[in-house]
């Protein structure tokens, strides 16, 4: 192959033109939440991935849960997204919000190499989605 096209052709996969984004569509690792407060490890789970908080704001207590028995635990360790369904630009299944003790439907969708969309929805129609960041 010349070596001018040689070139052109690694910018284009480079670029993500051909053949879908030049990073790892994995998103393993640490994520910072869109508020900068608490962070969440994903990790590969059944087929899919599974989020779990690592660090949340003052003293991180579960209050809003609807389980009385569980409102005095940390949030620290508790797995907050279950996302085990391939959904062909991402991963969908369950999300659980600390702040107001309710679980939603939820996907989480890689959108660069250091940004992760994530969503919770009531109906699969009324959604709040955030954008949080890799940490380094």
């Amino acid at each position: 192959m010349h070596s001018r096209l040689r070139r052109t052709v690694w910018a284009l996969v480079a670029m993500g033109a051909l053949g879908g984004p030049a990073w790892a569509a994995d998103p393993s690792g640490v994520w910072l939440t869109e508020t900068g407060s608490s962070r969440v490890r994903i990790a590969p789970c059944g087929g899919g991935f599974c989020g779990t908080i690592v660090s949340a704001p003052g003293k991180g207590l579960d209050v809003k849960n609807p389980d009385p028995a569980l409102q005095n635990r940390s949030v620290v360790g508790v797995q907050i997204l279950d996302a085990r369904q391939a959904d062909g630009t991402g991963f969908s299944g369950s999300l659980y919000n600390p702040n107001d003790g309710k679980t939603y439907s939820g996907s989480l969708k890689l959108t660069g190499p250091n940004t992760l969309e994530v969503a919770g929805c009531v109906m699969s129609v009324f959604c709040k989605r955030q954008t949080w960041t890799r940490v380094k």
